[in-house]
């Protein structure tokens, strides 16, 4: 199963260490599955909500990060979008150094 492949790819990528458990609750038809990362402690958790779709594809319906043990996770619908936001707030004390932020470049048209 291939869930979150460049999650898990950054945080190889920056040392982090890492626990995955997969929970299957009784009353809903969704699977949930928890990531632990950190450097030394595993304090930090991404929670994610999925279902399959009848074609058997994998369906993530919602990823809750929660850094440091927050009590309000935040709240995300894509890979791409949790891992913008773990390049922005994951800091050295979390472990990540050297961490590429990609600049956007904005080129100005040139009228003739």
């Amino acid at each position: 199963m291939k869930i979150l492949k460049k999650t898990k790819q950054f945080l190889r990528s920056n040392q982090l260490q890492y626990s995955k458990k997969y929970i299957r609750p009784m009353m809903t038809p969704e699977s949930v599955y928890v990531f632990k990362f950190g450097k030394d402690e595993l304090n930090n958790r991404i929670i994610i909500n999925y279902t399959h779709t009848w074609t058997g594809r994998i369906k993530i319906n919602e990823i809750d990060l929660r850094l440091h043990k927050q009590k309000h996770p935040r709240i995300f619908h894509r890979e791409s979008d949790l891992l913008t936001y773990l390049k922005k707030h994951l800091t050295e004390e979390d472990g990540v150094t050297n961490i590429t932020r990609r600049r956007k470049h904005h080129s100005k048209k040139t009228k003739k």
